[in-house]
């Protein structure tokens, strides 16, 4: 094999008794996981937004970030529910530049396994302990969601990995929400395929482990828009992409049917400043079918301290090194309007 071992990483096991979880911890995560769990089974009509940078680079500048979440949530805390993105893997198209902060913990240095399983960790932690958010993350690498498992409470199949066999089996092993993104092409059925199959239960190799799934009914679609073969962007955002889906949904038969809808990506064609108007219409959308409304639980969105992205090294504090996000003043003001409009 064309391949250098470097260095044998620590289990789950050890970095988890490294950087333990307090009590306090513990019992705030599990009222967090259950009222996202109210919300996707219907017994509660809050709106969920999973939102924060797209990459976690800084720990500083991301828990400035949240801390300033905390006090916006506690504002709309009985319309909305917030989940911060902590997302620190990133998905390359070619496999090249940034791969989040797992890979490389400083973005300006090179790539270090061992820092950055200490460094996610340790930032979801802080997170926790210092905010009280249990945030979201995404699982570009199955066998690494055990060293954040007893921190997060949702967790997304990026539009890559939705067809990948590993990723549905261990969703369907997992007891938090997933969010299944439409794939690049905008296949729904591809998509559909995988929310099926996390729902199922499953006997898989997990760690070393012959594991068995017991299903996870709370697997549910992201939709984030498309490419076409021409490699221009197509958003399925709109209100007779919403009534599809529930189509989709109904044929078949799964429990618990549920989107979240990404304001940026595709949707937005990447113009970041584009997700309040977007956010909206899907709000007005809701508002005109009792169906759509009942489906979507809440948004997606793309937002951190500053307008933007810079590449890395840049040197703005709290402005994306990768996908551009709204800045804080934005996000604020898009919080306040879908909280007045919901």
């Amino acid at each position: 094999m064309n391949l250098e071992y470097k260095r044998e990483l620590p289990s789950a096991r050890v970095v988890k008794e490294m950087y333990p979880l307090s009590d306090e911890a513990v019992e705030k995560k599990a009222a967090n996981d259950e009222a996202i769990r109210k919300i996707f089974l219907g017994e509660s009509d809050r709106f969920i937004l999973v939102i924060g940078p797209c990459s976690a680079d800084r720990p500083d500048a991301v828990l400035e970030y949240i801390g300033r979440l905390k006090d916006l949530q506690e504002k709309v805390k009985d319309r909305i529910l917030m989940i911060p993105r902590i997302y620190t893997n990133k998905p390359r198209t070619t496999g090249m530049g940034y791969k989040g902060m797992l890979h490389q913990p400083d973005p300006e240095n090179d790539p270090d396994m061992l820092k950055g399983i200490m460094a996610i960790r340790k930032l979801h932690l802080q997170a926790l302990e210092e905010t009280g958010f249990s945030c979201a993350d995404e699982m570009l690498y199955p066998e690494n969601h055990s060293y954040l498992s007893d921190l997060l409470s949702y967790v997304a199949v990026g539009a890559r990995s939705v067809e990948n066999q590993m990723h549905r089996l261990t969703s369907s092993g997992l007891d938090i929400p997933v969010g299944m993104k439409n794939p690049t092409g905008g296949m729904l059925s591809v998509m559909m395929n995988a929310i099926t199959a996390a729902h199922a239960s499953h006997t898989f190799v997990y760690s070393g482990w012959e594991v068995v799934s017991k299903g996870n009914p709370l697997a549910h679609a992201i939709l984030r828009g498309y490419s076409h073969k021409g490699g221009h962007s197509a958003p399925n955002y709109h209100y007779e992409d919403l009534t599809f889906l529930n189509e989709l949904y109904q044929e078949s038969g799964l429990e618990n049917p549920a989107v979240i809808v990404d304001t940026n990506h595709c949707n937005s064609d990447k113009q970041y400043e584009q997700q309040p108007r977007i956010a909206k219409e899907i709000l007005h959308s809701m508002r005109l079918s009792a169906d759509i409304r009942k489906l979507v639980k809440g948004l997606m969105i793309e937002s951190y301290l500053v307008d933007g992205a810079q590449k890395a090294g840049g040197g703005v504090y709290g402005q994306s090194i990768t996908d551009p996000c709204l800045g804080w003043e934005k996000t604020e003001k898009m919080v306040f309007e879908l909280a007045e409009l919901l």
